[in-house]
């Protein structure tokens, strides 16, 4: 939003630029156009109703002595709607007359004066907002202020990051949207509080020692990306981003007082969520999963086995992501992993994803069920839940019968 629309012009008329504002100068200092000493305001009415009087006798010709007379003395501004296409920035603290002069730079409007007017005239000009704008050259200052108001003027330099979306993976587009090279997103990602991610996001009560990773607080949404902007600048929206909507949804409250967890696992819980669901709606009850593996006493090792946490482990290494019945048993096993969730116990050293508004409220609003697995059983994405080793049987079947599940899994 424009700080402060300064709508008026000083006596010295400081947004009229070229021709027009030299000769505004000229007459404020009492000299004519040609230099010469002239009189007061009372002397300049007189010459321009002598003007007329003499105007007014010179017959058909008269209309055309009269307009230039009178170019002395109106705002210039252009007649027509504009023609061509013009780009203008509005910069933050811009005021009206900031606005007018890069106007009439930019070949828009004939005078900044004429600009400044038209917003004068109008309530709704504090209501321009910081960006660029396509415009036409020549216009009506008038109809330039329509457009600066009109949102669909604006050219948005903008990037979408879809949810779910690993951080190696978030600079790699960003660096093709910015020509910012990745190397400079990841350097600036080595410090996740200097990019404004509070201290206390890295406490678990868990027993775990907590990662300082950027992973899962680049929030996924579509960003307008100010021009050069550095990479640091970039991070620091999407990060402040996922402060705004945890801070809205209140996350952190929630989890502490109604699961008992530090929010960073609950942060961790939604990765996982986002990263094993296919369809929203599942996410809520694949949190519920996890919490009952990992916290209640419902199984002897505590330990998740889930495969996406491997295939993060192989993308954090420049390695394609497998399918789970591509995975050989070195991969799953793996004790170099640091993502391992079938051997080791509790939840994952980091988020694995950049989760969306949906995981996080399912995180933190997880339905009461006793689940212990989940599996997508069938090639729609649709999940199955079960509570026992007989569930998980039954789960097994339906998914072979789907055909998720073939070959030596199905006998």
């Amino acid at each position: 939003m424009i700080d402060d629309l300064d709508l008026g012009f000083d006596e010295q008329e400081r947004g009229e630029k070229g021709r027009h504002r030299r000769g505004f100068v000229n007459r404020r200092n009492g000299k004519s156009g040609g230099g010469k000493s002239g009189g007061g305001p009372g002397k300049t009415i007189f010459a321009l109703l002598m003007a007329l009087v003499l105007l007014g006798g010179i017959g058909g010709g008269a209309f055309y002595g009269f307009d230039r007379v009178r170019s002395h003395f109106v705002t210039p501004d252009f007649d027509g709607p504009g023609t061509g296409e013009a780009l203008v920035d509005v910069k933050q603290g811009d005021t009206a007359t900031d606005i007018g002069n890069s106007l009439y730079d930019a070949g828009v409007v004939k005078s900044t004066k004429a600009f400044v007017e038209a917003a004068d005239e109008n309530a709704r000009s504090k209501n321009i907002q910081v960006g660029r704008y396509k415009v036409k050259k020549e216009m009506r200052a008038a109809d330039a202020l329509t457009l600066l108001l009109d949102p669909k003027s604006r050219v948005v330099n903008g990037v979408t990051i879809p949810e779910g979306m690993i951080t190696l993976a978030i600079y790699d587009l960003l660096a093709k949207e910015t020509k910012i090279p990745v190397g400079e997103f990841k350097a600036a990602a080595k410090d996740p509080v200097k990019l404004g991610v509070p201290e206390f996001w890295f406490n678990r009560k868990d027993g775990k020692k907590a990662a300082r990773s950027l992973e899962g607080f680049l929030y996924p949404a579509t960003y307008e990306l100010p021009p050069k902007a550095t990479a640091a600048q970039i991070l620091s929206m999407m990060v402040e981003k996922f402060l705004d909507v945890t801070g809205e949804m209140k996350f952190v409250e929630t989890v502490e007082a109604d699961r008992g967890i530090s929010p960073y696992e609950a942060l961790i819980t939604a990765s996982i969520a986002q990263a094993e669901s296919v369809n929203h709606v599942d996410m809520p009850k694949v949190a519920r999963v996890i919490y009952n593996r990992v916290y209640a006493e419902k199984i002897g090792c505590k330990c998740l086995g889930i495969d996406s946490g491997i295939n993060y482990w192989l993308r954090l290494q420049g390695k394609d992501p497998k399918d789970s019945d591509d995975l050989k048993q070195s991969e799953i096993n793996d004790p170099k992993n640091p993502y391992n969730t079938h051997d080791v116990s509790g939840l994952p050293i980091t988020p694995i994803s950049n989760p969306g508004e949906d995981a996080l409220k399912g995180a933190m609003n997880a339905p009461p069920g006793d689940w212990i697995y989940f599996m997508t059983t069938d090639k729609k994405g649709t999940m199955g839940y079960g509570s026992n080793d007989a569930d998980y049987l039954q789960l097994r079947r339906t998914m072979c019968r789907n055909g998720v599940l073939s070959g030596e899994n199905c006998r």
